[in-house]
Parts: C-alpha cells; sequence; structure tokens
C-alpha cells in the first residue's frame, strides 16, 4: 500500500509541478518604426488637390462659330461633374482595393508591418494615389483641351486656355510626384520610384480618355443665348 501511495503521490507532484511550471513566452515582433518627412506629404497632397481644382475650375474655352458672334468664349458646364466623379471613383479604387490586391510595400517597411494601424507602414504604395490623381488632373486637362482645340476650335490656339489645363496641372503633378519620392536626412520616401511611376502613367491616361470622351460627347457652347453657364 505504501509504495502504490507513494507512486500516487508522486504522479500528483509531477502533474502540478507541470501546470506551475513557467511557460515560454512567444515573441511578439515590434511595430515598425519608419521615418518619413511630414512636410512632403503635406506638399503631395496639396498639389495634387490644387492641380486637381484648376482642370475642374478652368472654363471650357472655345473659338465661336462664325454664324454667331465671332471670338474667344468661355463656358462653365455642369456636365463637368462627369469626368471629375469619374476621376475621383478611379482614384478611390487604386487607394483601396488595387493597392491591397498588388501589396507592394512602401519603402522601409515589410507585408508583416502592414498589420499594426497607424504606423508608416499600415498601407500599400503601389500605384501612388497622389500621383495617380495629380497626373489624372492633367490628363483629363489635356484631353479636354486637345478636343476643344481641334474640333470645336477648327485648331486655333488659345495661350491662357493651355496654360489653364495644361501646364498649370502638369506642373503641379511633377512637384506632387516629387514629393512622394524625397527622403531628406535619415527618412524613408513615401513611395518608391516604380510605385510613383505607375500612378503617374496610368492616372494621365485614365484622365486623357475620361477628358477627351467628355470633350467629344459635349460641346463647349450653350447653345442659345449668352449664358456662361451651362445647365
Amino acid at each position: 500500500m505504501r509504495i502504490r501511495e507513494t507512486i500516487v503521490a508522486a504522479g500528483l507532484l509531477s502533474i502540478t509541478a507541470a501546470l506551475l511550471a513557467p511557460r515560454e513566452a512567444a515573441a511578439q515582433s515590434a511595430p515598425p518604426v519608419v521615418q518619413r518627412d511630414k512636410n512632403w506629404d503635406i506638399v503631395s497632397n496639396v498639389t495634387m488637390v490644387a492641380g486637381a481644382t484648376i482642370v475642374s475650375l478652368m472654363p471650357r474655352v472655345y473659338f465661336n462659330d462664325p454664324e454667331a458672334t465671332v471670338g474667344w468664349k468661355g463656358r462653365w458646364h455642369i456636365s463637368a461633374l462627369a469626368p471629375i466623379m469619374t476621376m475621383t471613383a478611379l482614384t478611390l479604387m487604386v487607394d483601396i482595393p488595387i493597392k491591397n490586391a498588388i501589396k507592394t510595400t512602401r519603402p522601409g517597411c515589410t507585408v508583416d508591418g502592414t498589420v499594426y494601424p497607424l504606423t508608416e507602414c499600415a498601407s500599400f504604395g503601389a500605384p501612388s494615389t497622389q500621383s495617380y490623381a495629380a497626373w489624372g488632373a492633367t490628363g483629363a486637362g489635356t484631353g479636354i483641351f486637345l478636343i476643344d482645340t481641334i474640333k470645336w476650335s477648327d485648331g486655333r490656339f488659345n495661350v491662357p486656355y493651355f496654360l489653364g489645363d495644361v501646364i498649370a496641372p502638369l506642373t503641379l503633378s511633377v512637384l506632387s510626384s516629387v514629393s512622394r519620392s524625397v527622403a531628406p536626412g535619415s527618412s524613408q520616401p513615401y513611395e518608391t520610384p516604380g510605385s510613383i511611376a505607375a500612378g503617374a502613367l496610368t492616372g494621365f491616361a485614365s484622365g486623357l480618355i475620361v477628358g477627351g470622351a467628355y470633350a467629344l460627347l459635349q460641346k463647349p457652347s450653350c447653345g442659345f443665348g449668352n449664358s456662361i453657364f451651362c445647365w
């Protein structure tokens, strides 16, 4: 009996010791620490919005039909909301589902680091949303300008219209894309050159198609009357 009691007691002590033994702690990866320059982020966003705003607010400029009052005219169309909303929707698609499908990490980050919200690695970087939106505005402005000049103005070139719909957004697009690649000091850029180029090329192509199609479908004049706003 004593041997049996001893075995049972030893077994109970072994189980108790096993339960009370300190477990090995599972190591957790620390959130990534990546430094980026906030000022250049602001510059890229401001120039992106400024370029899109200029193209959105530019009137349709055309050389009026000789059968009416001859000369350059400018008209604002409520129908311009169509290309604006189309490019906005495409930009949102790039920023969320397309980026999440491609899964290209930002400089200094890994895929594992994207699980940490509110960090510099929380989102993917390709294609660059800022570059897509900025160059999309340039493409849309260029498409509208080309159609208005070639088709509706019979090839007559208007310098202020060219500056407003092409040169101004083009300049701001370059600044926006450059701002995404700047890395002063020990900081990391917001996006890689490949991500920036992908956003710029696809954005310009999308904008050119959307802007050109809109200009072809919507005549720049307001029809009868001298109203500068077309409803």
